[in-house]
Order: structure tokens, then sequence, then C-alpha cells
């Protein structure tokens, strides 16, 4: 009987020695997205299992519409050790480093199923593994959806319908050029400005997601929206690295988990609302065209020069690898 106890006692101590260390933190988590978008309702699923899963240590405050500033400005903050963690298109890390780029190529992603895969696979490994220098890290992908076109002047039956417009575009200038392509005249705004760039005709239109756009409420100063899926917008879900190197490897890897575990949900989340938040679109009364198979592929082929152009900026490897994946062909 002694023995038992004292083997007991052995196995607690154990135990005890390896149980996770969480000291309490306050996570500041920012977004320019609208609260009920899909990313924001990931953050807020993520706030609440890491508080759950570190027993109210790790507690997170959820900053979304941008009240922490643009996206540019939350990245800083995140890299100067202000804001402890951001969700934002994974493509506009293409300013830090040249290989994000790769996702904001045009028309090419159309399965979501393969995004999956390549973005949890050694693609979004490779990825995160140039991050560190620039003073942050990334944790998951999750996801806003395929972009669509909207606009007050016009229905974008054609890719001829596109010229001339005034459309505000992420500041990425691997966007600038596609829509340039398209024979758009591209004009680069924060997030934050579109509202009201739109509503005074500053702008004639813009992209984004169908839940971006219900969310924003950019169909109450828009007429026509066209169904392009021109972009797949997987977001990155970041932590500064000042902060990340205060943690202890327990902290560390229950964010990490965390964060890929609600990519599971956020993913399902933002599709079943891709559905419904176009729905919402058209019932508001909004003109929601679906541009014709022939048309879009015209498209297509007026970015072709854009994607050669920055393929050969971004790892062989990695651009190999992708293509295959999508079954895309340069030539």
């Amino acid at each position: 009987m002694k023995t038992i106890i004292g083997l007991l006692a052995a196995a607690f101590l154990v135990s005890g020695a390896q149980a996770q260390e969480y000291n309490s933190h306050l996570i500041k988590f920012a977004a320019t997205g609208q609260a009920g978008t899909p990313p924001v309702l990931g953050m807020q699923i993520f706030a609440d299992k890491l508080a759950e899963r570190s027993g109210g240590k790790l507690k997170t405050k959820v900053f979304s519409n941008g009240v922490l500033g643009g996206d540019v400005q939350v990245l800083s903050s995140l890299q100067g050790g202000v804001v402890e963690m951001m969700v934002w298109n994974a493509g506009n890390m293409i300013a830090q480093e040249q290989d994000f780029g790769i996702l904001d190529l045009p028309f090419i992603y159309q399965d979501v199923e393969v995004m999956d895969k390549l973005l949890d696979g050694e693609v979004g490994k490779k990825l995160n593994d140039e991050l560190p220098k620039h003073d942050v890290i990334g944790l998951a992908y999750w996801e806003q959806g395929f972009r669509l076109l909207t606009n007050n002047k016009h229905e974008i039956n054609k890719i001829e319908d596109i010229s001339g417009l005034k459309v505000r575009v992420q500041q990425n200038q691997l966007l600038v050029d596609m829509w340039a392509a398209l024979g758009a005249n591209p004009t680069p705004l924060a997030v934050t400005e579109l509202y009201t760039a739109l509503e005074t005709g500053a702008v004639d239109g813009q992209e984004t997601t169908a839940p971006f756009i219900l969310g924003s409420k950019y169909h109450e100063v828009q007429k026509y929206v066209s169904v392009t899926r021109h972009n797949y917008n997987p977001q990155i879900v970041l932590i500064g690295k000042p902060f990340w190197d205060k943690l202890n490897p327990d902290e560390q890897k229950l964010i990490v988990d965390v964060a890929r575990e609600t990519a599971i949900e956020q993913r399902k989340i933002s599709r079943d609302a891709q559905v419904s938040a176009l729905q919402s679109i058209r019932d508001a009364g909004n003109t929601v065209t679906e541009v014709d198979p022939a048309e879009m592929q015209r498209m297509k082929d007026a970015v072709r020069p854009v994607i050669a152009k920055y393929a050969e900026t971004f790892d062989p490897e990695l651009t190999k690898t992708v293509f295959d994946a999508v079954g895309f062909q340069l030539n």
C-alpha cells in the first residue's frame, strides 16, 4: 500500500513539473474589418478559446473597425511592440517579403480546399519562416474569401466596362498593376478612408469580399456588384516579435495551437458568409452581375503579363509548388 501511495505521489510531482506555465498577459488583437465580418468573428473565437485554455491567464481584447489604425499602421505597431496581434490580407505582406505576393496573383485561385492544403502545409510554412526577421511571427492562415468588384457607374459585363473606372485598391503594387492591366484607374487608399471616398465620389468603386461589402455598408454607396472572384484572400494572423519574445514556450505553443484550431471554424464561417452576404446585398437592391465565362477569360488573359512579371520575382520552387497545385501554366 505504501508503495502504491509512493508511486502516486511521484507521478503527481512529475505531472506537476510538466504542467503548462501561463502568466498573465493582455493581448491587443487588431483588424480593419467591421464587427460581424468573418475575420473579426474569428478573432473573437480565438479570444474565447485562448482565455479558456489558459485558465484566464491569456486574455485578448479585440479591436475591429480600424480603431487602432489602418493595416500598415497596425503592422508597424506590432513590430514596435505597441500592439500584440493583427489579422490582415496575407498578400499585403509583399511589402515586407516579396514571396507573399504569390498569394495575390489574380484569378488563379478558385479551389479553397487546395488553398487550405497549401497554406496549412509547405507553402504556409515557407512564407512564415521569412517573417521573424521583419519582427513579426506568422501564426495561422484564416480567410476573407473571394473578392468582387463594385462601382457606381454601370454594370460590368465585359473587360471594356472596367476601362477608366477609378477603383480603390489596397496599398500593394501588384494589385495596382493588375487593375491597370484590366483598364481601371487604380487608386491605393487605406480601407479606413474608403467609405467616405465612395460616398463623395472620390473613387468610382472598390473591390473586396461580399461579407466585407455588407459589413462595411459599401452597398449603401455603390449600385453595381460584379462577381469576378478575381482574387482569393487568405488572412494571415500575426503576432509581434517583441511580444512573442516575452512569452515562455508554453504560452507560445498555446497561442499557435489556438490560432490554427480557430482557422477551421473561421474558414467555415467565411465560406458560409460569402453566399449569405451576397444574397443580402441583392435583397438591399444592388444590381449583382454574374460575368459570362467567356468575358471572364478575357479578363484573365489581360492580367497574364502581370502574373508573368511577378512570378519572376518569387522563389522558383515556391512558384512551381503553387502553380502545380492550382493547375496554372504561364505558357
